[in-house]
């Protein structure tokens, strides 16, 4: 998988690294399954979260490297 950014929708994200879910529920996404929380992009849930982006997305794409 390319590298997440703040662009990538997070449907896409745990279509293909489920193992990230966990970070997404950490910050308060607790309706990962919702059709408006996997519509979303990363910047869109830190916004509506309170989350620093690039935290987020540090922790994202170590965990996805890690996983491979």
């Amino acid at each position: 998988m390319a590298q997440i950014t703040k662009d990538t929708i997070i449907g896409d994200i745990l279509d293909i690294a489920p193992e990230t879910a966990p970070v997404f529920l950490s910050i308060g996404m607790h309706c990962l399954g919702c059709p408006s929380s996997r519509g979303e992009t990363v910047e869109q849930a830190c916004m509506v979260h309170g989350v620093e982006v690039d935290t987020l997305l540090s922790q994202v794409n170590a965990m996805v490297t890690a996983s491979k």
